[in-house]
């Protein structure tokens, strides 16, 4: 599903990045990325989607080698990747269903489909009764729930979830790990980047642990520590 052969990130200004990371993470899997900040998590999640591109080696997505897309292909392929970020970006002046909708609008679907993806994501998440509400209505486990469905409105094989609950309480952001791992056992494969140990240490998945740009540990059923 995806695969990373010796990648290596480096920007313009110079910053190092990510050093020949070699991972692979199997359909339906739900992987944990952890490390401290500046250790490459959200680099790496930005490669998948092609917000950035590798300095070397090979992101694959789904059999697809992503730095080779032309760009008129990346919006396909960002169809096949929810992504949800721990600041929302939610539009302020768009209700929830709106917020929704518009993943789907974007890609030309009609009127009645998207009325019925979007109530269908809202209703898995949780948000059907604040379907009329603005983002600054929301409080931020429920702005999470709304980025959620957004993310899974296409029904995306892959899901991303950069800090998703860095911005919430204890109670809040363990209410939305379970989200996303039921989202994971709907078949869609997950990969979460966190800092947040009680809830990698509780939920004892897959974890890989980054450190100044390299894979220093991939672990079955593993914590947030050694």
């Amino acid at each position: 599903m995806i695969e990373l052969v010796n990648v290596s990130k480096s920007f313009s200004n110079g910053v190092d990045v990510l050093f020949n990371i070699s991972l692979n993470i199997g359909k339906e899997e739900f992987v944990f990325i952890v490390g401290p900040s500046g250790a490459g998590k959200t680099t790496m999640m930005k490669l998948l989607y092609r917000e950035e591109m590798p300095s070397s080696g090979k992101v694959i997505v789904d059999r697809v080698n992503v730095a080779e897309l032309d760009y008129k292909q990346v919006p396909y392929l960002r169809r096949n990747i929810g992504v949800v970020f721990q600041d929302y970006k939610l539009l302020p002046k768009r209700t929830v269903l709106e917020n929704v909708a518009f993943a789907l609008r974007v890609t030309g679907a009609p009127r009645s489909t998207i009325r019925r993806k979007v109530m269908q994501a809202l209703e898995l998440v949780g948000m059907l009764r604040r379907v009329n509400a603005f983002p600054d209505e929301l409080s931020g486990g429920e702005k999470q729930r709304a980025c959620i469905a957004r993310a899974i409105v296409n029904n995306p094989p892959i899901l991303l979830a950069d800090e998703p609950t860095g911005n919430l309480d204890p109670t809040t952001s363990w209410d939305i790990i379970q989200l996303l791992d039921k989202i994971n056992r709907r078949n869609t494969t997950v990969l979460v980047a966190t800092h947040n140990k009680s809830i990698v240490d509780s939920m004892k998945r897959r974890v890989v642990a980054l450190e100044n740009g390299r894979i220093v540990r991939d672990q079955l059923l593993g914590g947030y520590g050694v």
